[in-house]
């Protein structure tokens, strides 16, 4: 009988491609962007992209994988109190920003982007884009409903020196509504 080898001594290769689960393709992509990954006790993966905290879902499927992106913030008391005006807020972003989705739960800000990964496809250039989109849309929904709450109060809306050029508050893309009920009510109560 031949001399046999230790299997410990032969080189790891990693598995291909279309053979790695999502998650661990979106760990490798998290760690090449130098995003910190880690994953969270529910089996999603969490990292930090410009000092904010987001996580990724990926969700197996039988022909393609999705991977969700999100992130949820705890809504500052500087911004008006008024469900309908941050739920505007949020409807404003999602028919405005492609890919982006948000919502308001339990007093949280939640914004996602859901997108569809092919198994041999490699995550990264995705990860960025929809990162770049959730962190956009963060300071694109408080601006927003910053702005609008105080043109409903009869205010001027005090629009950021940085904006761009022709930057104004247009009018609430919500169908049938003006997002001004409820908002004077809820500045009269503020300590802003």
């Amino acid at each position: 009988m031949g001399h046999m080898s230790d299997p410990t001594s032969l080189p790891n290769f990693p598995p291909p491609p279309g053979d790695r689960p999502l998650t661990g393709r979106v760990l490798d992509a998290l760690q090449d962007l130098q995003m910190d990954p880690d994953l969270d006790g529910e089996g999603d993966v969490a990292f930090q992209a410009r000092d904010q905290k987001l996580f990724v879902k990926a969700v197996p499927g039988n022909q393609f994988d999705v991977m969700r992106v999100f992130g949820q913030w705890q809504i500052s008391g500087s911004v008006p109190e008024d469900l309908e005006t941050r739920l505007n807020g949020c409807n404003d972003l999602t028919l405005g920003v492609n890919l982006v989705k948000a919502g308001i739960a339990n007093g949280n800000l939640v914004l996602a982007v859901e997108q569809v990964i092919a198994r041999q496809e490699d995550p990264k250039a995705k990860l960025q884009i929809a990162v770049g989109l959730i962190l956009q849309g963060l300071g694109l929904w408080h601006r927003n409903v910053m702005a609008k709450s105080r043109v409903a109060a009869g205010l001027d809306p005090e629009i950021p020196e940085d904006a761009p050029e022709g930057t104004v508050v247009g009018p609430w893309l919500s169908v049938g509504t003006s997002g001004s009920q409820g908002t004077t009510d809820a500045q009269d109560g503020d300590q802003a």
